[in-house]
């Protein structure tokens, strides 16, 4: 399989997979998404999942819909909302919240580590080299 086919299927991946977890922050797991809120975001709990939500159907949509020629610039934000919440999951580790069967220190540790395998996906996926 070429890599042009590879890159473009990761991107429709991560792109369902955005759209997916959108649709769990408006709907079905919308309380344990509160548990990444940082308590210094100025917003309410529940409208920062909600809006966050809106955000990633957004940019998981545009993975997968928008035209190669905007797909760079689409990776770019994609991996800058990655980047952006990214204080929600050390949030969840520090304040030692459990949500998503990240119930131990460990787990919720652990998890960190993918933040930035999300960010090199959202980028690699959508270059155009």
């Amino acid at each position: 399989m070429k890599a042009k086919h590879i890159k473009k299927a990761a991107r429709i991946v991560l792109g369902a997979n955005l759209i997916l977890a959108g649709i769990s922050h408006l709907t079905f797991a919308r309380k344990p998404f509160r548990a990444q809120v940082p308590n210094w975001v100025p917003l309410d709990t529940d409208d920062t999942v909600l809006y966050s939500g809106i955000a990633e159907i957004a940019l998981g949509s545009a993975l997968v819909f928008t035209p190669d020629s905007y797909q760079e610039a689409v990776g770019k934000a994609a991996a800058g909302f990655f980047v952006g919440v990214f204080p929600g999951n050390i949030a969840q580790y520090k304040n030692q919240r459990n949500a998503f069967g990240l119930n131990t220190d460990k787990k919720r540790f652990l998890r960190l580590f993918f933040q930035p395998v999300l960010v090199f996906w959202a980028l690699k996926s959508t270059n155009n080299i």
